[in-house]
């Protein structure tokens, strides 16, 4: 916020939480990107990946329904406006366990599916 310099992140109006200043001293006037991401930890050691899953359990490519998705996404910029998220970059580590796909459209604006189950037949 403008006024006292803190983040704060909300969800469909609600506020989640914010972060205050003070810890980001760094980025006291703006941010130049912006991260939204997930983490399964495996250490591994039996050798076989976690049957740990992210988000439904489903891959990205079983689409609305099954799939977990976050659409709509939007940043505020410097005159405290909210603006659609125009690009994004995606990342999977081990796509075989895990997967992300993104899309824009009309309707959900810029959006991504994600997920997967873990170790299965293509997870080993």
């Amino acid at each position: 916020d403008h006024k006292d310099g803190n983040w704060w992140l909300e969800w469909d109006s609600t506020v989640v939480g914010y972060w205050p200043s003070s810890l980001f001293s760094h980025l006291a006037d703006n941010a130049t990107s912006v991260q939204f991401g997930g983490e399964i930890v495996n250490n591994g050691p039996s050798g076989v990946h976690t049957v740990t899953q992210m988000g439904s359990g489903y891959f990205p490519e079983e689409g609305y329904g099954r799939a977990a998705y976050t659409r709509n996404l939007q940043v505020v910029d410097a005159t405290n406006t909210l603006v659609p998220v125009q690009s994004l970059s995606l990342t999977a580590g081990r796509p075989n366990c895990y997967n992300i796909t993104k899309g824009i459209n009309t309707e959900w604006g810029t959006h991504f599916f994600f997920g997967g189950p873990g170790r299965s037949d293509v997870c080993p």
